[in-house]
């Protein structure tokens, strides 16, 4: 019973940092914030999944009918695709903030759109 309620305030924690972070004006806050809502998801579908103590692996094999059943093989599958396509999205926004950085001198989504801001010397307005 502890390890579920110490798992369920870690989930807990991790969403509430992530959505604070999600809520601020800094892209690289953003960012870092993307990141713990993305491992608070896959803990998530850990903690669904369920215990895997006394189950057999889920392989089909002569013999394996012990009586005992398998571990469900489903959300080991989603959490490695979660990650794979959360890793994409990190480094997506990580090249993108970059880009917001060099081109308009800011990472700030306040002062990044405002009308006065002007790109950073040098470098060709392309609109």
């Amino acid at each position: 019973m502890t390890n579920q309620l110490e798992a369920a305030v870690l989930i807990a924690v991790l969403f509430g940092s992530g959505i604070f972070l999600c809520l601020s004006r800094r892209m690289l806050s953003m960012l870092f914030g993307f990141l713990m809502l993305s491992n608070a998801a896959n803990l998530v579908l850990i903690a669904i999944s369920g215990d895997p103590t006394g189950k057999r692996a889920a392989t089909v094999v002569e013999g394996a009918a012990d009586g005992r059943a398998p571990v469900d093989p489903l959300p080991q599958a989603l959490i490695l695709t979660a990650i794979v396509i959360g890793f994409a999205v990190a480094a997506y926004l990580t090249v993108l903030i970059y880009r917001l950085y060099t081109d308009r001198g800011t990472a700030n989504v306040t002062t990044l759109f405002d009308a006065k801001a002007e790109p950073v010397a040098g470098k060709e307005d392309l609109s």
